[in-house]
């Protein structure tokens, strides 16, 4: 029986590598070397995807926070405040009222405010 080597497959394999490492440096380039640093860097863009969902909430947070605190409120007591006025929106919509329309967030901290106090 014939002696079965791949070249077809092994040669698409190792094409597809250095098709994806086109723009790295010196030996992340070549052979093995491509291989663990592709690895690497799938590793870290999967990491790095649900990282960057808890650093978007993180900023909204601290926007929310500073906004909040210019109306004479909490981050805390404004959120429960929200709760309790039954005002559902997200900490995504609500930072971005809070960095381009103060005067709405004035209003709902507003609410929050008298709805926390009860």
């Amino acid at each position: 029986m014939p002696r079965v080597k791949n070249s077809k497959t092994s040669r698409a394999r190792r094409k597809r590598i250095s098709k994806q490492v086109a723009g790295y440096w010196g030996r992340r380039k070549l052979g093995r070397g491509a291989q663990e640093t592709l690895k690497r860097a799938f590793n870290f863009a999967f990491r790095d995807r649900k990282a960057k969902k808890r650093d978007f909430r993180m900023l909204w947070i601290a926007r929310i926070n500073a906004a909040a605190r210019l109306n004479g409120l909490s981050y805390s007591t404004m959120i429960s405040g929200l709760k309790a006025a039954q005002i559902d929106i997200n900490r995504k919509v609500l930072a971005d009222i809070a960095a381009n329309d103060p005067a709405a967030f004035s209003q709902l901290a507003e609410t929050a405010k008298t709805k926390a106090a009860k």
